[in-house]
């Protein structure tokens, strides 16, 4: 017999080769058993015949190992309790490392169906250690331990599993091991429990901090500045589950006069300074100022050089302008324009102003001028350097001063200015500028004007005006012409309904026109008309638009009146459930297997007994909550070998366990659609029950998509979410409400058709602390629930649909968890406020408007199934409609890392930005490449990326989002927050 075949040198040669391997990580050691140097004392019930220690020497050094193998020896129950293990009062969730091997139970004859490849895992917490004293009650269990890899005749498969105990409240516990019939041993345990390292974050220091528990929210911790920095809130982080710094709030920041520098904050050097929290680093003293000690805040200016109170102090000092050069004075249609050039020398500064100031100089006598002056724009303060003035009067000397000022002239007596003295003679004719119509008839127009500027004399006017030419040839145009005294005047005898051309031009002293006018056109009334005045068309205006206005609001009356009484006609279920006679009509209905009070009467009714013969098992690819399950094959009379999964029935079941086994059957056997799991047949005349469905190569959905993270295109996704839409449109129409659709319970086979699964469960809605739907198979998520499903048990096809549309968030996010770590408490409370998950990265528009559409908070108004899956179809049909993405956001999305230092400043290095997206596995690329500095990180587009090596989908994406994330930091200096 070989080595292998025997209990007592069972796993030697594995033992040497694994033993002296370490895995250094953030963790806190409670129990490692091959560390213990010694006999480890652990407890063995039954003492004999059940679990054995085996003593192996390596090396000089004495290694302990557990083992049983009593396969032959029919139905086993021997379990291994460990000593008691004292846990700290914060580690209320710890990791159970098991290192093992399990032998095949085909090579074992004649023990196929009492042999095992599992074996179970219990926890039990006391406040101290009870000794011998054994009571398999005390004990609850963790889970089932099921190897990837199965050790057969003369190969041995090492397999390593991860389990976590949770709520643990007591002083100590201990765990122990069940074994049901198999042959394994029990090659290494260690008990851990995670912690969030002692370290300095944004010059914040934080202690050790033990992780949090699963399923609440991340465990806060308040820090403490370094000296000489300072925060306006307390600095906190976040310690994750796994024992990492996550979300720093409250940055501290050096004091002014101080740097950041190695974690701490030290002192500006002579001659520097550091004037504000907003600096990061202490500034060389700016121009025109003095060299300032250490430790300084500002640097003082230089004499006869200043700071104005609003100029940073991070600025230099400012000298006084000198005086506006090339002071000129033009005069055009009557008024006088000044215009300067700006100082030689401003001082250093831009925020050079004018001011305009004059005086009216008559007799060597002057006084300042009156204020029938009006300047355009205001004289003061000016930032053009020109002005316009009117209003003069005719002889009279002016002299006009311009000041020029800056932000600092205050702090200085002495005036920059410039001045000139003109004598004006304003002798030329003021022009005609507006010609306005003041009333009109049939056969007359009133017409007034305007004047460009005032004159010293009474002005006389030439008004002509003439018919508009009406497109026949003629060389010879005739004008009506008339002098006037006034700038008013009404023209008669006038023909209905014509154009007249008006020309009103002042005439200078000696009678001749002055030439400056402007043709204006007006229009007499025809017979039909009334006399209309100037303000006509405004009344015309208030008049229609009040009409308007009124059809306005009597056509929203009628369309509410229509709705109120559609609404009248239908309720909420009426306009959700709504819709064509084909559309309601299903092909047959659902029977709840419940409802036959033996459970066997509807297996035997809706599935097909399998004789076991047919069926072989051949590998455990996971735990049930009734039992393994396995991959095998079944082979029937006349069928073709086929791939499938078998659910086994563990033993000691319930009557109540049994009869929820059968009827997930039952219910699946109803079921036949392209997109729902096939139930190929059930074992149920026999002493092992299974349920046997066909074998989805590739897994549950969400696990599935995690592996391949930025692997599939778009297009690829939607139709695996019009597949799940099919499947549950089928339901639906079967009348079948799922309740627990989510990723998890999605199956992907070689083809990526996803298929709907977990059928069957009984759910309850208990009264808990984290509002969780209890079921025989554990708690469903509330994050996955609608929240009419939560607040009133009512559980429709619109609850499913909400439900997809979580799922769709799922695909599209590859599997990222709903709501992150929020807590349900939490999930619940943002529903009920109306907030909705973000559009996950590269999510197409159109998909995610139908995500929102399933999440109304309204049942009635989300779509049905059949619409959802239309749509998908026709998004599929038109690909490009694919390519319009949805808005994103890096900084917000906490599916990428954050894109800031710990500081919440840009990364100072390549090697810190990669390390800190996960992607340090191409820090070599960057190099070889010559990006060695994040501003040439900066400049990189997607294509330099490729060039550099980065080949994989999801890892470009990350790196360029990353650096999106980074410019939009670096131009908003915007802090990333969830």
């Amino acid at each position: 017999m070989d080595c292998f075949g025997t209990k007592h040198c069972l796993f030697l040669f594995v033992l040497i080769n694994n033993v002296l391997l370490t895995l250094q990580t953030k963790e806190e050691v409670l129990l490692d058993m091959k560390s213990a140097g010694g006999e480890l004392g652990w407890l063995q019930w039954p003492s004999e015949q059940g679990w054995e220690v085996l003593q192996t020497v390596v090396n000089g050094s004495m290694f302990y190992t557990y083992s049983v193998c009593n396969v032959v020896e029919g139905e086993q129950d021997n379990w291994l309790r460990t000593t008691f293990v004292q846990r700290r009062p914060a580690a209320t969730r710890v990791f159970v490392e098991l290192r093992f091997v399990v032998r095949d139970c085909n090579s074992f004859d004649g023990a196929s169906l009492t042999c095992k490849e599992t074996f179970n895992m219990y926890a039990a917490e006391a406040d101290a250690d009870v000794g011998t004293s054994f009571r398999k009650g005390q004990f609850r269990k963790v889970a089932t331990v099921a190897p990837d890899e199965i050790s057969v005749r003369g190969e041995l498969k090492v397999n390593t599993e991860t389990k976590v105990v949770e709520s643990l409240s007591r002083k100590g516990f201990y765990l122990a091991f069940q074994d049901l019939g198999s042959c394994v041993a029990l090659l290494s345990v260690r008990i851990y429990y995670k912690i969030c390292p002692a370290t300095v974050l944004g010059l914040a220091s934080f202690p050790d901090t033990v992780a949090g528990a699963e399923g609440g929210a991340l465990r806060e911790v308040t820090g403490t500045c370094v000296a000489n920095a300072i925060s306006q809130e307390p600095p906190r982080i976040y310690c994750t589950l796994n024992g990492e710094w996550v979300v720093q709030v409250g940055q501290c920041r050096c004091k002014p006069g101080y740097e950041a520098a190695n974690g701490s904050c030290q002192a500006c050097q002579a001659g520097y300074f550091r004037a504000s929290l907003t600096m990061e680093k202490c500034d060389l003293c700016p121009e025109n100022t003095q060299r300032s000690p250490a430790g300084s805040q500002t640097c003082p200016c230089r004499e006869g050089f200043y700071r104005a109170p609003e100029d940073p102090t991070s600025d230099g000092c400012s000298g006084l302008p000198s005086g506006p050069r090339k002071l000129l004075a033009t005069v055009r249609a009557g008024k006088l324009r000044l215009s300067w050039l700006a100082p030689a020398d401003t001082g250093g500064r831009d925020d050079v102003e004018y001011s305009v100031t004059c005086q009216q100089c008559e007799a060597a006598v002057c006084q300042p001028c009156g204020e029938e002056l009006r300047f355009e724009p205001r004289p003061a303060p000016l930032r053009e350097p020109h002005v316009t003035v009117s209003g003069l009067e005719a002889q009279l000397n002016y002299t006009f001063t311009v000041e020029a000022r800056t932000g600092v002239s205050r702090y200085s007596s002495q005036r920059a200015t410039s001045s000139i003295t003109t004598a004006l003679h304003l002798t030329e004719t003021p022009a005609v500028t507006l010609i306005r119509l003041e009333k009109r008839s049939s056969s007359s127009l009133s017409l007034s004007w305007a004047l460009s500027q005032r004159s010293g004399r009474a002005p006389r006017y030439e008004l002509m005006y003439r018919k508009k030419d009406d497109g026949t040839a003629s060389d010879i145009t005739t004008y009506t012409v008339l002098v006037l005294e006034k700038n008013l005047v009404q023209i008669s005898d006038l023909v209905p309904g014509t154009v007249y051309v008006f020309r009103v031009t002042v005439l200078n002293p000696d009678g001749t026109p002055s030439g400056n006018s402007v043709e204006h056109e007006f229009e007499t009334t025809s017979l039909a008309e009334p006399q209309v005045s100037s303000n006509t068309p405004v009344v015309l205006g208030a008049i229609l638009g009040g009409g308007a206005m009124l059809l306005v609001v009597g056509g929203i009356l009628l369309l509410h009146k229509r709705r109120r009484g559609t609404h009248s006609r239908d309720g909420a279920e009426d306009a959700y459930f709504s819709g064509s006679a084909d559309q309601m009509k299903p092909l047959k209905t659902y029977v709840d297997p419940h409802t036959y009070e033996d459970p066997n009467m509807a297996v035997q009714k809706f599935a097909t007994e399998i004789h076991p013969s047919h069926v072989s098992k051949q590998k455990v690819i996971g735990a049930g909550e009734f039992g393994e399950v396995y991959r095998g094959m079944l082979k029937m009379p006349g069928r073709k070998e086929t791939a499938v999964a078998i659910k086994t029935l563990k033993p000691g079941y319930t009557e109540k366990q049994r009869r929820d086994f059968l009827s997930e059957a039952s219910i699946m056997g109803q079921f036949s659609h392209q997109n729902i799991i096939r139930l190929e047949g059930v074992v149920t005349k026999f002493k092992h029950a299974m349920i046997v469905t066909e074998y989805m190569e590739n897994g549950a959905l969400d696990k599935y998509l995690r592996d391949r993270d930025g692997e599939l295109t778009s297009y690829q996704l939607v139709d695996m979410l019009r597949g799940i839409a099919a499947g549950m449109k089928y339901l639906s129409n079967m009348n079948y409400v799922h309740r627990d659709l989510a990723a998890r319970n999605i199956l992907v086979n070689s083809s990526l058709v996803c298929k709907v699964s977990d059928f069957g469960l009984s759910r309850i809605l208990e009264d808990d602390a984290e509002g969780t739907y209890t079921t025989s198979g554990g708690k469903i998520p509330i994050r996955w629930t609608a929240p009419e499903a939560i607040a009133y048990r009512k559980f429709t096809s619109a609850s499913d649909v909400w439900s997809f549309g979580i799922v769709m968030w799922e695909v599209m996010a590859y599997g990222e968890r709903p709501y992150w770590d929020m807590s349900n408490h939490e999930v619940m409370k943002a529903i009920n406020e109306a907030f909705r998950l973000p559009a996950p990265m590269d999510c197409p528009s159109a998909v995610y408007q139908l995500m929102l559409q399933c999440w109304l908070q309204e049942r009635a108004r989300r779509p049905r199934f059949a619409d959802i899956v239309s749509l998908l179809e026709k998004l599929l049909k038109s690909p490009e409609s694919l390519k319009t993405i949805a808005d994103f956001d890096p900084r917000v999305s906490i599916r990428l890392p954050s894109t800031s230092g710990s500081d919440g400043s840009p990364f100072r290095s390549v090697v810190e930005w990669l390390e800190s997206i996960k992607m340090s596995q191409y820090t070599e690329n960057f190099t070889r490449a010559g990006v060695t500095t994040m501003e040439q990180v900066l400049q990189m587009k997607i294509e330099d990326i490729r060039n550099i090596g980065v080949r994989l989908p999801g890892h470009l994406k990350r790196i360029a989002y990353s650096i999106l994330g980074l410019k939009d930091q670096t131009s908003t200096l915007s802090v990333f927050a969830v």
